[in-house]
């Protein structure tokens, strides 16, 4: 990136201290670098942190090249796999404004968990579930359950039911994006296609469209968004091109310098 954000971003590491000047992408773990930032300094976040579904070997079959995940980083035991989610669960509602939004990614592995925490220990405001199928999604290697094509998201207001007032819902833009219509919360996205993957792969990145809806229908512009688990940068992408300003955290130098190469070329002007 050549303006003087990129050269923030590309410098940012933990121990940034806040409040955070936007757009930034820092590396490291996200619970101490959220805890460095004053209260209420985020509009919207979405977070799509380990499932805890790795195994610590892949499995594959022989009719296709997908192997399960095999990450080190979405390896828990139960307890602290609870510990973690409650953890930076309570960080990202510190850092959130009252009455912004919180979306949270998982599958069956965490969501239960998730939505236990933030609707009972946290005590927010949920507001949506919203399924996202992936018609195209990859085919259960084992044969012996169905084949898992969606996602779920949990969208929740950062206040107590009791308070909870005035959240950002774009509605008029969900009804233009959905054909005039009010949108359902059944969302059909693809698997992220190879094209956005160009500058090198995530195993749990999501589709650039899915992720520009989300911040489309619950922020304007102009807002911070924070993605405490950065992943392929695709957020900051997407934030990028809906005017909206961006904090990112990613634990890995490995996939922060993808985001960044990512950043980089989808986001800056084309040269003269």
């Amino acid at each position: 990136m050549s303006t003087p954000e990129g050269e923030r971003m590309d410098e940012c590491r933990s121990g940034f201290p806040g409040p955070p000047a936007s757009p930034a992408l820092i590396v490291g773990d996200c619970i101490e670098v959220m805890r460095s930032w004053p209260d209420g300094c985020v509009d919207l976040c979405i977070a799509d942190p380990p499932f805890n579904m790795s195994k610590s070997r892949g499995l594959g079959w022989a009719f296709s090249t997908h192997v399960t995940m095999q990450e080190a980083w979405d390896r828990f035991s139960a307890d602290e796999f609870f510990a973690f989610n409650l953890a930076w669960l309570t960080e990202v509602c510190r850092v959130v404004r009252p009455n912004g939004n919180v979306i949270v990614f998982g599958t069956f592995h965490n969501i239960y968990q998730l939505g236990s925490i933030l609707q009972g220990a946290l005590n927010r405001r949920l507001l949506n579930s919203i399924i996202h199928f992936k018609p195209n999604a990859q085919p259960n290697i084992t044969a012996r359950m169905l084949t898992e094509s969606t996602e779920q998201l949990i969208w929740a207001v950062n206040e107590t039911p009791e308070r909870a007032r005035r959240w950002i819902f774009n509605y008029q833009r969900a009804k233009e994006l959905n054909g005039g219509r009010q949108m359902r919360n059944l969302w059909e996205f693809p698997v992220t296609p190879r094209s956005e993957k160009r500058h090198g792969r995530h195993p749990a990145q999501k589709p650039l469209a899915l992720m520009e809806r989300l911040i489309d229908l619950a922020s304007d512009p102009g807002d911070v968004i924070l993605d405490p688990f950065a992943g392929a940068g695709t957020t900051g992408v997407a934030a990028t091109r809906r005017q909206r300003r961006w904090l990112l955290i990613e634990a890995d130098e490995h996939y922060a310098g993808i985001a960044r190469q990512r950043i980089a070329a989808e986001t800056s002007p084309p040269p003269p």
